[in-house]
């Protein structure tokens, strides 16, 4: 069987969940099937990073250098859908690929499926970035959704989303198959050298090991509920550390906004390390383990891969009972589920954002505070994902659905 894999980020050119998704992907289906990728990005020299054989990076078409980019996004899926000839399988990741499966099963005949890492819908606040391209990419995620011969839903709060959100595409296309995480490449670093390494990166970045921390990874984007969390820290005891691995921010405004709440955190308390650089895993592996507990206070998350992350590395994680997050955290064992009514307007806004942002302190201060229920958590947290979210399964599982699509016909 021939799989194509159809997306915008692969190394080197990663900065979200859906890119670290494609990437792991490809390596686990390698020893199971043909795989091909096609990229954005351009093509990859030989010898670097992303530069695997089946590998095809397209650049973006010259003479729609000063277009809008939602139109600039289509005309590399032009290239990709033309590229496709000869594949089984087309399986497509985030709407900026998925008129390129739809395309490319339009002409070569092949089946697509897609797997569905967050919906346009559900993300308006994107108009911002996009401008009139939100109605774009809205078409082309709408149109690829339902002629898709299957779609994958990485959490069962994304496939009820997706039926919600898309009320034509028929429930039994829907697969659910969970987001995995690569266990021997995310664990708490051991040995001497390793802790020696751990240190410097710690004092590099101005955290202090010493102190109970949170921890906070993701983009500065309206989704991932940053400011409801910047809010909440001021309701943390004093000797809390926060730590925010937060960058990448979507508009201008977003990023306006939190420096603005990251200012006046910091004038109310010490300890709030804003690291804005996207960290190498070694090094954000050792923030990790230097942390206490991880915090995802999401608006809108179909899963969260941070998530996982942060508990193969013995972290719990207080996490917004939203969309795919409920999947992975199991409150009060592997961590703390936080309640929130939110707005039914696509936005993912809660109705008492006063409520939300006490309720995520309170819940932080329970762990943080308590060294030995943090590290009982954390454990379970590690044990979770070993047990439930390891690739090879993941693999597996992605495979029975390409069968499942190929026996419909």
């Amino acid at each position: 069987m021939r799989v194509d894999l159809l997306t915008k980020e692969y190394p080197p050119y990663i900065y979200g969940g859906a890119g670290v998704h494609v990437n792991e992907l490809a390596k686990v289906l390698r020893p199971l099937a043909e795989v091909r990728v096609h990229a954005f990005g351009g093509p990859r020299e030989p010898g670097t990073e992303g530069a695997d054989p089946g590998v095809t990076g397209y650049p973006e078409i010259a003479e729609l250098e000063s277009a809008n980019p939602a139109l600039r996004t289509f005309g590399v899926d032009l290239e990709m859908a033309a590229g496709c000839q000869g594949a089984d399988i087309v399986h497509s990741h985030t709407w900026y690929a998925n008129l390129a499966g739809h395309l490319a099963s339009l002409l070569h005949g092949a089946p697509h499926v897609l797997s569905a890492h967050s919906l346009e819908p559900l993300r308006p606040w994107k108009a911002e970035q996009l401008g009139g391209g939100y109605a774009l990419s809205s078409w082309a995620e709408r149109t690829a959704y339902e002629a898709a011969a299957g779609i994958i839903a990485v959490s069962n709060g994304m496939r009820s989303d997706i039926l919600r959100s898309y009320p034509a595409v028929d429930p039994d296309r829907v697969k659910v198959v969970h987001n995995g995480i690569d266990l021997a490449a995310w664990q708490r670093p051991s040995g001497p050298e390793a802790d020696a390494r751990s240190q410097a990166t710690l004092a590099r970045l101005g955290i202090d090991p010493s102190r109970p921390t949170v921890v906070f990874v993701g983009r500065i984007t309206r989704q991932k509920g940053l400011p409801h969390l910047l809010r909440a820290c001021e309701l943390l005891p004093p000797e809390v550390q926060v730590v925010l691995c937060a960058g990448a921010p979507d508009t201008a405004e977003i990023k306006a906004e939190v420096e603005g709440l990251v200012a006046r955190l910091r004038d109310k308390r010490t300890g709030v390390v804003w690291i804005e650089e996207m960290l190498p895993r070694p090094e954000l592996i050792a923030v990790l383990s230097a942390s206490d507990v991880f915090v995802c206070p999401s608006v809108y998350e179909p899963l969260g891969i941070v998530n996982l992350e942060a508990m193969a590395v013995d972290l719990p994680v207080v996490g917004s009972a939203t969309g795919g997050i409920p999947d992975v955290i199991v409150d009060g064992e592997t961590g703390y589920l936080v309640p929130i009514d939110q707005v039914q307007d696509g936005t993912g806004t809660p109705k008492d954002p006063a409520r939300f942002e006490a309720d995520l302190a309170e819940r932080l201060t329970a762990l943080v505070m308590d060294e030995s229920l943090a590290k009982k958590m954390g454990a379970a947290a590690r044990t979770r994902v070993e047990e439930h979210f390891a690739w090879e399964a993941i693999a597996e599982r992605t495979m029975d659905v390409y069968r499942w699509v190929l026996d419909q016909g």
